[in-house]
């Protein structure tokens, strides 16, 4: 899942393709779990509509399933998480066939073969992705010989057919990658500021003011005295279209009858374990017995670092042939697991086990020999320190220089088979005993203060454990589900759904706000998806109840829908709290503006005359690019009405953003004339550039595309 956590944080449209398709033909691995499932809406057939070319949902779902299948085909199961995330990617490939190869096309971009070599396999530059599959996990070094004999292997058709598909799949990710970087770099060399763009920004920083001012903060009024109507709220709403953009959402209020293990569940399993023991103490082959009646499979033999914490404790004094017991005790509880255990001996072998501690000080190839030196002062005066008595551990989290400060140092248990580097290994398992190692350890990747903190230990336990689950019994998840159902079909609308939590008196609502179409989970509930796709079925209207109850891991839910909000239609119920706050503040002005009047008279005397709340202050040498107030902060209607007045004249009273102001010029300094704009045209290129080449160009295709997305109805 680590991969999985850093491609989403360098997520893009092709990232997303090659990630999984790296994952495809390299990772397999045991990330992936579970069935995987088709869930189809009987109102529509198409799964989305981008620049008018619609997508059939037999099409998507075929490419999908083609997906699905190359997992299968290497013996993985796709479980739900990942089955989103494949969908995810084919609806990603489809924007960019639809919506942005039409754009690269027209411009003449394309990616050359020997671009795409280059990124495989080249000599100047291997794509990030390739690099990091064809290194070692341990070194970080790059394996190019691996490389050469993989690609050599895929062009002459000599690799499984999945894993050739794969292959050719991360290609088409890189060449989409690498279109996507062309065209953002296109756009960002096509962006022009001109002189008097230039000169406007000169300006805007040079030009600058000495402002007195009158302030009366909207605060000042008490929001419970201002009344807003909804024929207000929706008047805002018609005048200020273009402020508030649609979105679509869903919200729902809903009850959970968790489904959780009962005295009764208990007690049957505290019965079973009893039955169990007996029959695991008298066992003539106690490790297939455990096997047999174990809800987990364990290793029989097992070093001294795979015990839990409890047999730690006990091992040491537990007789062979026996059912370790602790504090009179023979069942080992963790979490919802119980567990028994017998103890048949010990066995020795050439595989050794130990626990250590580390500060690393790098010091490596890449580094001066100055720089180097200085690492090896460091490095030996803290383990001078440690010899005087200095903690490890808080060493550690000050100077080290590797993600083991976090933890002290500690790197937990590892083995003698080439888990760590070799100088590293030698050291410290050709070190007897616990305790700082007396001389630095010098590996490529600097000098290391090493603390072996458990022994070594070639001594594995011979014990047969055997794991049972508390679990909720069949009849507690009816009981559960039972009464669900009575309530699901006991309501027919939000009123039914509150009358009836009121007169239970021990049910909770909960309430899921905005919950967006892709979503998989809403407050603490994940895997959720059968909730949202009913909230925007096209069938489902505000005030339904569920049609069905719905099973989310161990919990049972029946939900109402609350609100809809559709992003072709946006309404006063989508934006209410904001339209609420923008409606109050215009009452608030008008009513403070009429208390004020004409602005008459010093500027003191009319924050008397209007009283509390109102306050005279002053802004010194303020301009438009970085002024604020010492009450109203940054207020930009303020600053622009401030510094447009010529020196002298005073504004009448108007509403800024956060309050009601009388401004004053009492001094203007204008920007001077210079010759060379040039660094102002820089700083605009700088502060807009990069976001007009990358968030404005990738929105503005994707609002030309007119993009109508199904899935949250469908899947």
């Amino acid at each position: 899942m680590a991969l999985i956590n850093k491609i989403r944080e360098r997520s893009g449209i092709a990232v997303a393709v090659v990630a999984i398709a790296l994952l495809l033909f390299i990772l397999g691995g045991d990330f992936l779990a579970g069935g995987s499932s088709s869930l189809f809406g009987g109102q529509d057939n198409t799964v989305g509509t981008i620049a008018g070319s619609s997508i059939d949902v037999k099409e998507f779902e075929a490419q999908v399933q083609n997906q699905v299948q190359n997992y299968q085909a290497q013996g993985q199961s796709v479980n739900d998480g990942m089955l989103q995330q494949i969908r995810e990617q084919v609806w990603q490939e489809f924007l960019f066939k639809y919506a942005y190869q039409k754009e690269y096309d027209a411009l003449g971009l394309k990616v050359t073969p020997d671009e795409l070599r280059e990124m495989i396999q080249g000599t100047k530059y291997i794509h990030p992705f390739v690099r990091q599959q064809f290194s070692d996990p341990q070194t970080g070094q790059f394996d190019r010989n691996r490389l050469i004999e993989f690609t050599n292997a895929a062009a002459n058709n000599q690799l499984p057919v999945q894993q050739k598909q794969a292959w050719d799949q991360l290609k088409l990710g890189l060449i989409q990658q690498r279109l996507r970087e062309k065209y953002a770099a296109l756009m960002s060399a096509s962006s022009f500021v001109t002189t008097a763009e230039a000169k406007k920004e000169y300006q805007t920083q040079a030009t600058r003011a000495d402002l007195k001012y009158l302030y009366v903060p909207f605060y000042s009024i008490n929001d419970t005295t201002i009344k807003v109507t909804d024929s207000q709220l929706s008047d805002y709403l018609s005048k200020h279209k273009n402020e508030f953009k649609g979105y679509d959402s869903r919200s729902f209020s809903y009850i959970v009858y968790q489904v959780q293990p009962t005295k009764e569940d208990s007690s049957a399993l505290y019965n079973d374990l009893k039955t169990y023991a007996s029959g695991l103490a008298t066992a003539p082959n106690a490790q297939d017995y455990a096997s047999r009646n174990s809800d987990t499979k364990v290793t029989y033999l097992k070093s001294y670092s795979e015990l839990s914490d409890d047999l730690k404790s006990v091992i040491g004094t537990a007789v062979p042939g026996t059912l370790v017991a602790k504090d009179g005790k023979q069942i080992f509880k963790d979490g919802n697991a119980y567990s028994l255990h017998k103890f048949e001996g010990t066995q020795t072998d050439s595989l050794y086990t130990t626990r250590a501690s580390h500060i690393l000080i790098r010091a490596d190839s890449t580094m001066s020999d100055s720089a180097r030196a200085q690492a090896l002062a460091k490095a030996q005066g803290l383990l001078t320190q440690l010899k005087a008595g200095a903690d490890f551990a808080t060493l550690a989290s000050q100077n080290g220089e590797d993600g083991t400060r976090q933890q002290g140092g500690d790197l937990g248990y590892f083995q003698n088979n080439g888990q760590m580097v070799k100088p590293f290994q030698d050291a410290i398992f050709g070190f007897s005993g616990a305790g700082l190692l007396p001389n630095l350890v010098k590996t490529d990747y600097g000098y290391h203060i090493v603390k072996v903190t458990e022994p070594k230990s070639n001594t594995r336990y011979k014990i047969a454990t055997l794991t049972r689950t508390l679990e909720p019994s069949d009849a507690t998840r009816t009981a559960a589900l039972q009464k669900a159902d009575n309530l699901r079909n006991s309501v027919k609308s939000v009123k039914d759904f509150e009358d009836a939590v009121k007169k239970d008196g021990k049910l909770v609502v909960l309430k899921a706000e905005r919950v967006n179409p892709e979503a998989s989970s809403f407050n603490t509930i994940q895997n959720a998806r059968e909730v949202i796709r009913w909230a925007f079925n096209d069938d489902t209207e505000v005030g339904d109840v569920s049609n069905t109850v719905f099973e989310v891991d161990n919990n049972f839910i029946v939900a109402v829908l609350t609100g809809a909000s559709d992003k072709d239609n946006p309404k006063v119920e989508d934006f209410k709290d904001i339209l609420t706050a923008k409606v109050r503040n215009e009452i608030k002005a008008e009513q403070i503006i009429k208390k004020i009047g004409s602005g008459a008279g010093t500027l003191e005397a009319i924050a008397q005359k209007y009283g509390a709340g109102a306050v005279v202050e002053n802004a010194a040498n303020v301009n438009l690019a970085t002024g604020t107030f010492t009450s109203a902060g940054p207020d930009a209607i303020a600053l622009g009405k401030g510094l447009g007045l010529a020196q002298g004249k005073r504004s009448k009273p108007f509403a800024g953003d956060s309050g009601v102001f009388i401004m004053e010029n009492t001094k203007t300094t204008v920007a001077p004339e210079i010759a060379d704009y040039s660094m102002y045209k820089t700083q605009i290129v700088q502060r807009t550039g990069g976001y007009n080449a990358g968030m404005l160009v990738n929105e503005a295709i994707r609002e030309n595309a007119n993009i109508k997305d199904n899935r949250a109805k469908i899947y």
